[in-house]
């Protein structure tokens, strides 16, 4: 992968693995303290935890990691529950944020009524929800996309509304001069000036519905990572607990990824900073 980038590229990615190798090799020695190891945990016994969830049948696993292979099979129901809630919150969060931006956006009077509220809501820390949301939805998955779902919507909210009302007003007068409806405004001036502040926003929602979910994992659930977690956290395996962090982490990159592509494709019409400088 390396050898098809430019040099520049194949530096910065050098020195992004140069960096996350000094911090593996920088855990490692330090985990050789008993006292630091029982905080901090090793990263070889982490690896251990992540190679029996994902990998339980290799033939050199017992002999690589002598302690066993706990978990097995009970990551991908676990990680499913996670991912499921995940998913749901992020859509639900941002279709509400995008379809209640531009409403407020188009509509001054309303956006006016109801600021002092939505400014109240988006100051509320979101977290004291969740025993609330436990009683209204149960402890199964509802509780915790409702819990997610109300920390991507301001996200995405803000950014539509803010990326609305800062449509040029010369470009909203030329296309009402040249006899666009209001319909017509929405579809080709709103929308595409909203777009790249959605998916900016998008990218912190990717991680804002992991932890939403997690929380509401940890306040009640008997399913999902978070719940993994805080059951290796009452018994203080702390490798279990990293371990559940690195795979909640790889698979939120994923996401990510997954939203920057489909980013790129949805914005072929807006040029590079390259191309804007030629220009």
């Amino acid at each position: 992968m390396l050898a098809a980038l430019k040099p520049s590229e194949r530096n910065l990615r050098a020195w992004q693995i140069g960096v996350l190798l000094v911090v593996l090799v920088g855990w490692h020695v330090a985990s050789r303290n008993e006292q630091t190891a029982f905080f901090l945990g090793e990263p070889i016994k982490v690896a251990g935890r992540i190679w029996s969830w994902f990998l339980p049948f290799g033939l050199e696993a017992n002999a690589l990691f002598p302690e066993g292979l706990p978990g097995r099979a009970d990551i991908y129901r676990h990680l499913g529950v996670t991912l499921l809630e995940t998913v749901l919150a992020f859509g639900i969060g941002t279709v509400l944020g995008l379809v209640c931006g531009l409403w407020l956006a188009l509509a001054p009077t309303a956006s006016a009524i109801l600021d002092p509220y939505i400014k109240a809501m988006n100051s509320m820390p979101r977290v004291i929800l969740a025993p609330i949301f436990a009683m209204w939805f149960g402890l199964g998955i509802w509780s915790k996309v409702a819990l997610a779902v109300t920390l991507v919507f301001f996200i995405v909210f803000f950014n539509v509304y803010q990326g609305v009302r800062e449509v040029s007003p010369a470009v909203l007068a030329n296309a009402r001069m040249l006899g666009a409806n209001q319909k017509q405004l929405l579809r080709t001036v709103y929308l595409p000036s909203a777009t790249s502040w959605v998916f900016s926003s998008l990218h912190t929602s990717v991680g804002l519905a992991f932890v939403g979910a997690v929380v509401g994992e940890y306040l009640g659930s008997a399913r999902g990572v978070g719940y993994l977690i805080l059951q290796a956290e009452g018994t203080f395996d702390v490798n279990t607990v990293f371990a559940g962090i690195v795979v909640l982490t790889a698979f939120a990159l994923v996401l990510d990824g997954v939203v920057g592509r489909i980013e790129r494709h949805l914005m072929k019409w807006q040029p590079r900073q390259g191309e804007t400088e030629k220009l």
